[in-house]
């Protein structure tokens, strides 16, 4: 993992992606838009390949990139149990140099997690020339006015932070029959650079008994509409459209917790 990124996508978290976090209508949106953007197709973030390893399966030529090298290697097992090949880069967005251009690159969930606002911009203009002339990024996004309501207390009424550990996590039994156990809380906050640091206390559980304990930290860049929108113009992307999830709906109405950005290569790129 990059040093300049810190988030908690290893040890047992990565275990958990790999475990319980299978498809969703996340891969049929994302397959149904490289049938119609065309192939090679780039999966950022592709953790342990919830997206990716159905579009693999479905013959779609596609590699992927993350930050983690746990994530990437259950996504890696996974494809080869299955008889499946991929090509995996265990790189940063903002340090994306990859050996060849996609037709169609798409971010799910994972954009401002890890980094800065710095890097985060930088990682849209190495996107863009990762990109085929007029290929097409597809980053969704959810707000964050809207996808925790709670959070929004933590502006106005200055809370003590680090809050307290919950007293029960979500637990769910794994495949050899022991537990995985994820707890999270809200570590600190800066409401003017709008940034989140959160801890999350993974677990595992033989028996009834913890035997590995696990604590990591996530940083979080908060981002509203307008900004993801500026951003991918500075980053040299143009036909910048926005539209609710899995819809082309317009105008957005405001209660939509997702959205998607969509925004192509110039067709003329210099590079």
């Amino acid at each position: 993992m990059s040093k300049d990124t810190r988030t908690w996508h290893h040890g047992l978290v990565a275990r958990w992606w790999a475990e319980f976090a299978e498809g969703g209508d996340d891969a049929d949106y994302f397959h149904g838009a490289a049938a119609r953007c065309g192939e090679p197709v780039l999966d950022l973030g592709c953790g342990t390949g919830r997206v990716l390893l159905p579009l693999l399966r479905a013959g779609i030529d596609i590699d992927g990139t993350d930050a983690s090298a746990d994530m990437l290697m259950w996504c890696q097992d996974a494809a080869q149990a299955e008889g499946l090949s991929v090509d995996l880069y265990q790189q940063a967005m903002h340090e994306l140099d990859l050996p060849r251009r996609y037709r169609m690159a798409y971010m799910c969930g994972a954009f401002g997690i890890g980094g800065t606002r710095e890097q985060d911009l930088e990682g849209l203009r190495r996107i863009r020339k990762l990109l085929q002339p007029g290929g097409q990024l597809f980053l969704d996004h959810y707000l964050p006015n809207i996808e925790n309501p709670k959070l929004w207390d933590y502006w106005a009424n200055e809370p003590a932070l680090p809050r307290h550990w919950p007293s029960a996590g979500d637990r769910r039994q794994a495949q050899d029959g022991t537990e995985l156990e994820l707890r999270t809380r809200v570590k600190d906050i800066d409401p003017l650079e709008q940034t989140i640091s959160m801890e999350m206390r993974a677990s595992h559980i033989v028996d009834g008994e913890e035997t590995e304990v696990e604590t990591n930290a996530i940083d979080i860049v908060l981002y509203f509409k307008s900004e993801i929108e500026l951003m991918l113009r500075v980053a040299g992307f143009t036909d910048i459209s926005i539209h609710a999830f899995a819809q082309d709906r317009a105008p957005l109405p405001w209660q939509d917790k997702r959205i998607v950005f969509r925004a192509s290569s110039p067709a003329h790129d210099g590079r």
